[in-house]
């Protein structure tokens, strides 16, 4: 994915003016197709046969066919019907919003991912004030040339060298709207994405509530709202006329917070963002009654918050930790994005998930990154404005009743208990590498998540439900659909590559699997891209059944569908050069949550899991065994 400014400019609020408007395709964009239920029932059946018994197969075989030719064809006939009345969005997308608004859990852990930055290239600028202020003053530049229309639109260039320039923006931004989309894809072999998301990015939150979470937008805000020791302070970023204010007098502002030398309060009350979520709504309510709704309305109101911690952090695990729970006091699970960055300069995004996915936080984490590194707004030798921080910046103070007290107490034991359970571990392989992959000629991707699915079956001796995440941002409102890489290929190739069986096969017999299941790896990847997966299609079903009321069609009980829903080994990825790492916890109790990079030098992973359910070091270490077989079969070496 290329993203580049069209169009440079002086001005100092914009990071560039495009050519073509940032919602230039938005209206022509394709409608997310729905699948014939015939192909999502054989899409369905193949990802179920590696994880079944030839029994449980057998059986879930006749209730698919049972549900394809009759409950199911209704259903769909319906799907199909409710999805030609409302071609402004996709037939997922409500139903998915849903899923996670309603989810009771806590967002902390269960939901929200995280991305750490690079460091700065020059290490002098890596200060906690200076990379603060440039990370907010870049982030508000985004801000300003999204909501001016101006960011460059996001696009997918198949050939970059001959679309990504202004020649293709100037040819294209000719095409009536309704039609640009066609127009780049068929002269350009360039695939504009949904950016219906990017309107989320800023000043909005998620307000706990019964039953279902609130998002809320605050488009005439003008603060930020930085969290250290638990405080929460608010200042204005833009002035009266909405322009960004003075970069030396923001620097000023920081300043004044992080030499703020106030104890961290008794109650701190940010905790209360990583409990679940029926207790937090009725402890929100009774802050809201006990006179905070202006106050709290200020934290909600932010265009993002900064989350300043006074710990120096260097190693992974340690930076891991802050980045993806912190202590509990000095993050706001809630807010639609935070921006993180310890004593000494390591920089990282939190991101609630329920209003987008990773490809608009990438953009903004790209695009920030490059302007801080690329054009620093404070330097080293800047000094802080002379102005009157201690009357621009406010800590907020609330009046807390004894019963939220008490819930911030019990949420603190609580997050402490959670979160000291979680186990951590890390890879970075460096004796075989993206560039090697592909000199074999494989799919870099299909080759880790092959290694996932050898280390799984070394560890325990089988196959379990694998997911791995792929964007839909090519069709309106598009969220995701799911890989699934746990295949028969993929459980053959782990048989073969068994050591412990004593008959070892031949170095090209070996080769050839892998090769066959890169191949099915990328087909599906493919249909996956393209909304013809079946994860997404069979939920919608369950969805429009469970509305229509009555009892679920067969399929939706089996537990078959269940176990292939209990994702143990969950995965994602996201390749920038701006990031470091990125992670988040299992969605399962007994499963591992895999977050993973692919790099020109190493291959690299963070692991969590929930011990004593999974050993999340030994998954390390078959991980590292499973590449080092890999490899050395691609370059020609028999298995040791």
């Amino acid at each position: 994915m290329m993203f580049s400014s069209s169009a440079p400019t002086s001005d100092p609020d914009f990071l560039h003016k495009s050519i073509l408007p940032t919602d230039h395709f938005q209206a022509s964009l394709p409608h997310l197709p729905i699948p014939k239920l015939e192909e999502t029932c054989t899409r369905y059946l193949k990802a179920q046969r590696p994880l079944l018994t030839d029994e449980e197969y057998s059986k879930t075989e006749k209730i698919v066919d049972q549900f394809k030719n009759n409950e199911g064809r209704t259903l769909n006939e319906e799907l199909v019907a409710t999805d030609k009345k409302n071609k402004h969005t996709n037939y997922v997308s409500e139903a998915w919003f849903d899923m996670y608004l309603k989810d009771r859990r806590a967002i902390c852990l269960n939901q929200n991912p995280f991305m750490a930055f690079n460091d700065d290239p020059r290490s002098e600028y890596n200060d906690q004030l200076i990379r603060s202020t440039n990370f907010l003053v870049s982030s508000l530049r985004f801000m300003k040339t999204l909501q001016a229309n101006v960011l460059d639109p996001e696009v997918f260039h198949l050939n970059p060298a001959k679309s990504d320039n202004n020649t293709f923006r100037r040819v294209v931004r000719l095409i009536p709207k309704p039609l640009a989309f066609y127009g780049a894809a068929l002269l350009y072999k360039a695939y504009p994405l949904d950016m219906s998301q990017y309107h989320r990015l800023f000043a909005s939150t998620r307000i706990p509530r019964p039953d279902k979470d609130e998002l809320l937008s605050s488009p005439n805000s003008r603060h930020i709202v930085v969290l250290r020791k638990g405080h929460f302070y608010v200042f204005d970023v833009l002035d009266v006329n909405g322009k960004i204010l003075p970069v030396e007098q923001i620097m000023s502002h920081l300043k004044y917070i992080l030499t703020d030398n106030v104890k961290p309060p008794e109650f701190p009350l940010a905790v209360l963002t990583s409990q679940d979520r029926d207790t937090w709504t009725k402890l929100r309510q009774d802050i809201v009654e006990s006179g905070n709704a202006e106050t709290l309305n200020k934290v909600d109101a932010g265009l993002f918050v900064l989350c300043l911690d006074d710990e120096e952090l260097n190693d992974s695990g340690s930076l891991c930790r802050s980045f993806l729970h912190g202590n509990g006091m000095n993050r706001w699970f809630d807010k639609s994005f935070s921006l993180l960055m310890t004593a000494n300069g390591k920089a990282a995004v939190n991101f609630e998930h329920s209003w987008g996915d990773g490809v608009a936080v990438l953009r903004y984490f790209n695009d920030v990154f490059k302007d801080t590194t690329k054009n620093a707004h404070v330097h080293p030798d800047t000094k802080p404005a002379k102005v009157d921080s201690k009357a621009a910046v406010k800590r907020l103070e609330f009046q807390l009743s004894d019963t939220t007290k008490q819930g911030i107490l019990d949420s603190l034991i609580d997050f402490n208990k959670t979160t000291s359970s979680l186990d951590m571990d890390f890879i970075k392989y460096e004796a075989c590498t993206k560039k090697d992959i592909k000199k074999y000629k494989l799919s870099p991707d299909s080759f880790m998540q092959l290694s996932f699915q050898m280390a799984f079956y070394r560890q325990y001796q089988k196959t379990v439900a694998t997911y791995e995440s792929c964007s839909t941002a090519a069709f309106k409102h598009g969220r995701t659909e799911t890989i699934r890489p746990a295949t028969t290929m993929t459980q053959k190739a782990c048989q073969m590559f068994d050591k412990s069986s004593g008959v070892l096969p031949s170095v090209s017999e070996l080769q050839q699997c892998v090769r066959e299941c890169s191949k099915i790896h990328s087909q599906l990847t493919k249909e996956a891209a393209m909304g013809q997966g079946f994860d997404r299609h069979l939920f919608g079903l369950k969805t429009l059944s469970t509305k229509m009321g009555g009892e679920l069609p067969e399929i939706f009980r089996d537990p078959a569908y269940a176990s292939i829903n209990h994702n143990i080994l969950s995965t994602s990825t996201l390749s920038s050069s701006a990031v470091m790492f990125g992670g988040f916890a299992p969605v399962v109790q007994d499963g591992y949550g895999i977050g993973y990079g692919i790099d020109d030098s190493y291959l690299g992973s963070i692991i969590t899991s929930y011990p004593p359910h999974r050993k999340v070091g030994q998954f390390v270490q078959c991980i590292e065994e499973s590449l080092t077989d890999l490899g050395n079969v691609m370059e020609g070496k028999p298995l040791k």
